[in-house]
């Protein structure tokens, strides 16, 4: 309970992002351990400037961990921290677990332990009849097997995935940008009820959050840190499901992706995805022999928590020298993007760093961060670092 009330507390903090708050736990051990931390031994996590340590010290003197929590579980009754036995096991290995994780439905724990494997599916909000029929023959096809369906509840492939696996009589999960009460669109409202019945809601804002364009690239890293594989099944080019394809590449998950016709511009992004070596969707049965293929988790102790500073043996490694390029003003740019690019240096930069920079939240750094890579102006690296293009 005490760890938890630091999480929570933690997460308060003015420019602490979920990197950055792994990382305190990887050097202290504890996020209680961390509170206690004087400014220079802050100093000694990466990511963290002399100027960013005096500003957390001001900061937290101000907060309470325990009233916090109080406080947080009478707003919001049903969340999890990584400090809880039933967060979910895949997103304590992910380098940017949500500090705080909503729920809203039946919670299954051996989900939770990952003894039941999710999948997620994603895809474009206008798909073709193609794209349609595949979706739901693939989720009704995963549900039949056994295989937790994940979305984000957005229209097209998203709600076609979440309806066909509860035609199936399957278990599906939504991951929101919004507080869990909150459906988006709102012509999904009714579906999301089903879900909550049925399935679980799943969302890193707390009740009461509306729709915000910053939040959805948050939310897409949950889909893909909360599967064992990613399955894209019509994407254009330019799509945020690409992005999630990417992330979960990164994470070390599966993908796999639905061909299209080359004339059909709403799959362009799927050819693209196989041509760099996603698995290609032959049939049901061709996936789940695949899917099939993926081993178990190993076993690890309950509380999954990160390994502490003490039994790493040393302390993390200081942030190399980052050279920053010259960059003349763009004017195709609005303000904040323009912001964003300048701070990313000609090295790869961590995300919680882009945020120190720009002092903007971090919620609107990562929708900057995927508007710049889809124009081609920032790359993604693994291990969530970025680098200019």
């Amino acid at each position: 309970m005490q760890e938890r009330a630091y999480w929570v507390a933690w997460s308060q903090v003015p420019g602490i992002g979920a990197t950055l708050l792994l990382r305190l736990h990887h050097c202290f051990g504890s996020l209680a351990a961390a509170w206690e931390a004087d400014q220079r031994d802050l100093q000694q996590v990466d990511g963290i400037s002399a100027q960013g340590a005096e500003a957390l010290v001001a900061a937290r003197s101000h907060l309470h961990p325990e009233a916090i929590l109080t406080q947080h579980e009478r707003d919001n009754p049903s969340f999890w921290t990584p400090a809880d036995p039933d967060y979910p096991r895949l997103l304590l290995e992910i380098p940017d677990p949500p500090p705080i994780l909503y729920y809203r439905g039946r919670v299954e724990r051996a989900e939770n332990r990952g003894e039941v494997p999710a999948i997620a599916i994603v895809g474009t909000r206008e798909p073709s009849a193609y794209g349609e029929r595949w979706t739901e023959r693939l989720a009704r096809a995963l549900a039949n097997a056994g295989f937790v369906v994940v979305s984000g509840l957005a229209d097209g492939i998203d709600a076609i995935a979440h309806q066909a696996c509860l035609w199936a009589g399957g278990r599906t999960i939504a991951v929101m940008g919004t507080g869990v009460n909150i459906a988006y669109p709102s012509s999904n409202r009714r579906l999301a009820s089903r879900i909550a019945q049925d399935g679980l809601i799943l969302s890193e804002f707390p009740a009461g959050t509306k729709p915000d364009r910053m939040n959805f690239p948050r939310r897409n890293r949950i889909i893909a840190g909360l599967t064992r594989a990613t399955l894209v099944l019509e994407a254009p080019l330019k799509s945020g499901a690409l992005i999630t394809a990417r992330v979960a590449n990164e994470y070390g998950r599966d993908v796999y992706a639905l061909p299209a016709s080359l004339d059909n511009e709403r799959g362009e992004g799927c050819l693209h995805l196989i041509n760099s070596g996603a698995q290609i969707i032959l049939g049901e049965s061709q996936l789940l022999e695949m899917l099939g293929a993926i081993p178990d988790l190993p076993f690890s102790p309950p509380s999954g928590q990160s390994e502490p500073k003490s039994r790493k043996g040393h302390d993390p490694a200081p942030l190399p020298q980052q050279t920053v390029l010259p960059l003349l003003p763009d004017p195709s740019l609005d303000p904040e993007l323009a912001a964003i690019l300048l701070a990313i240096p000609a090295n790869p930069v961590a995300l919680d760093a882009i945020v120190a920079q720009t002092q903007l939240p971090t919620g609107a750094v990562l929708s900057g961060l995927v508007q710049l890579e889809l124009l081609g102006r920032v790359s993604q690296l693994p291990g969530m670092m970025y680098q200019r293009s």
